[in-house]
């Protein structure tokens, strides 16, 4: 029966390669595979995924206006896809989300996404929220802070290495932008700047 899996990380785990090594498996046992990544991200070139240890492939583009029901209908007109991989899934809207949760209900079709957990602030992006709420089978994809703790949560740092504390919630970037931390770090890098960054009353960092 089809499903619809959420595999999820923070920066620098892997996500992409193991969508690549999924994705060859399958052609290698002659199933095709469907491959989608967000527009808005062009780091490994446009239309393409891309991993850290050099692996890639050529893919479909979303963006938040697509219908991606539509999208997967419009490729399976072309020939049979035994299932949809998409890259980047934290940017998905809500619906988007629906859409593919009816690609695995109607049209029979597994859908596996890859995508960030929570942004540099601790909060889940949408397309993540929806993907916790809706999908049948959730995977974390690990990596480790530099103590060796696995880590959960992401830094945004600007040009001189500073912790950065606000700003909008996507801003595209690699290893000079972003570094996986376990929480307690994360605490530490941000510091008194956690209530601000999450707009509640919540505690203070010791530090």
């Amino acid at each position: 029966m089809a499903k619809l899996h959420f595999n999820y990380s923070t920066m620098n785990a892997g996500k992409s390669t193991v969508l690549l090594q999924a994705a060859h498996n399958y052609r290698e046992r002659g199933m095709e595979p469907y491959l989608l990544t967000a527009r808005l991200d062009t780091r490994a070139g446009v239309g393409r995924i891309a991993s850290r240890i050099g692996i890639g492939a050529q893919a479909d583009m979303f963006d938040a206006q697509d219908d991606l029901f539509g999208s997967v209908g419009t490729r399976l007109a072309k020939g049979p896809i035994a299932c949809v991989f998409v890259d980047e899934a934290q940017f998905l809207t809500h619906d988007q989300v629906w859409q593919l949760a009816r690609v695995v209900d109607d049209l029979g079709v597994p859908v596996m996404c890859y995508g960030l957990r929570v942004d540099f602030r601790g909060a889940l992006f949408p397309g993540s929220a929806a993907l916790l709420a809706l999908a049948d089978e959730m995977r974390e994809v690990r990596t480790i802070c530099h103590c060796g703790s696995k880590a959960t949560m992401v830094v945004r740092r600007d040009a001189n290495g500073r912790p950065v504390t606000c700003g909008e919630q996507v801003q595209i970037g690699g290893n000079e932008t972003y570094e996986s931390l376990y929480r307690q770090h994360w605490r530490e890098a941000v510091g008194d700047q956690v209530e601000k960054m999450m707009g509640g009353e919540g505690w203070k960092s010791k530090r």
